[in-house]
């Protein structure tokens, strides 16, 4: 029943949805080869087990890679796998809750509600431009700038190195999709040293020069006793740009690619701006930004009759739960005024994402100051979809006002 699965195929990149409603029928949990992992994709099995401590994302808190039954990563591997194992994503408890308290901080209402004029700003100096030459590729020019300039200001990254930061994640985030290639692992380790060495320099220069940001906040914190080593502050800082702008420039390029399939609902938005936050939240449910997230089963688990044991991987299937029809009614329908709208876009458990209040308010801002300034935006071309499955989103999008 999952032949449809193919996350390597173009055809089902473009469009996975038919294939999770056929995974969806034929049962809570299938085993797929060529990853060696189980497929979930019910909503209810997806939100549970992110909820469940059975389950990790890493082991390595509990068991060896020998005691696991797993094969350590290869030692040319190892400068991705410092920089990715140490930050909150991949950690649990001790060490996850620690940090994250720490960093939890810069995402507090209050902070993100701060952030607010600044992020307004950002997003309606890009779109007058945008407007001011008749449009162009609506993802490089206003989806991508908004959330990289708004973390790179938290993280106190000055404006001229900043045209560095997107090339570095894009490479790094290569190695989170299915079986990557020798050619993307390459590229990520190469973007973990240098990343990495950038973030050490500017730790260096924010110890002698404190400013105000979440680098000399970290730092300052550690001073005072919370226990964050230096490696836990690099691999943060590129956790936070990571996660900080993928989900929210995707959602941005995806999300416009929706309402211009499905012209009735885009008109009802510029219609009522009111409806702009159910939007949002359908436009992030419609079209997932990450489509698969991946957990270790550290003791065994039941899935309808299925037992998983420890040591197996599971992909929770982030895009097909979110079109689940027990859960959502007509979920195949773009409906933005839906209300009962419990997708699980953002996770769920100790590892949801703390951005998820600053992705919102940037979505806000960006899908806002388009509709006001480009009423008549359209669609220039059909866009192609980047070829990674795991991250969901466009190669460009090139749009007209």
């Amino acid at each position: 029943m999952h032949v449809s699965f193919d996350p390597w195929s173009p055809a089902f990149v473009a469009d996975p949805y038919p294939a999770y409603t056929a995974l969806r029928a034929a049962g809570r949990a299938h085993w797929f080869e060529p990853t060696g992992q189980w497929l979930i994709p019910h909503h209810s099995d997806v939100s549970a087990l992110l909820r469940d401590r059975r389950l990790g994302r890493t082991y390595l808190h509990r068991f060896s890679h020998e005691e696991f039954g797993r094969t350590p990563p290869p030692p040319e591997h190892e400068p991705f796998t410092t920089l990715n194992g140490q930050g909150i994503l991949d950690l649990e408890a001790p060490d996850h809750p620690r940090i994250r308290r720490l960093i939890s901080k810069a995402f507090t209402p209050r902070t993100v509600e701060n952030l607010a004029p600044t992020v307004r700003r950002l997003a309606a100096e890009l779109v007058d431009a945008f407007v001011a030459k008749g449009g162009g590729d609506l993802l490089a020019e206003v989806a991508e700038p908004l959330p990289v300039a708004v973390i790179a200001e938290m993280l106190g990254v000055p404006e001229a190195d900043r045209g560095l930061l997107r090339p570095w994640s894009a490479a790094i985030c290569g190695m989170f999709e299915l079986n990557p290639e020798a050619e993307t692992a390459a590229a990520a380790v190469s973007a973990s040293v240098d990343f990495s060495a950038y973030l050490r320099g500017l730790i260096t220069e924010r110890r002698a020069n404190p400013g105000d940001d979440l680098i000399s906040a970290l730092i300052a914190a550690h001073d005072e006793g919370e226990r964050l080593t230096e490696q836990e502050m690099i691999s943060t800082c590129v956790l936070l740009l990571n996660a900080g702008h993928e989900a929210t420039v995707n959602t941005t390029v995806n999300g416009w690619r929706t309402l211009f399939h499905h012209p009735e609902q885009l008109a009802a938005l510029r219609a009522d701006p009111a409806l702009l936050p159910t939007a949002i939240e359908e436009l992030l449910r419609y079209d997932t930004p990450l489509q698969m997230f991946e957990r270790w089963v550290l003791d065994d688990v039941e899935i309808d009759g299925q037992v998983i044991g420890r040591g197996a991987e599971v992909a929770l299937l982030f895009g097909s739960a979110n079109r689940d029809p027990e859960r959502f009614a007509r979920p195949d329908v773009l409906d933005l005024s839906r209300t009962d709208n419990p997708h699980i876009t953002f996770g769920a458990g100790i590892h949801f994402c703390l951005g998820a209040p600053l992705a919102r308010l940037e979505l806000a801002a960006s899908f806002g100051e388009l509709l006001r300034k480009a009423p008549a935006l359209r669609m220039t071309a059909e866009p192609e979809w980047q070829p990674g499955y795991v991250i969901r989103g466009l190669k460009e999008l090139r749009a007209e006002v």
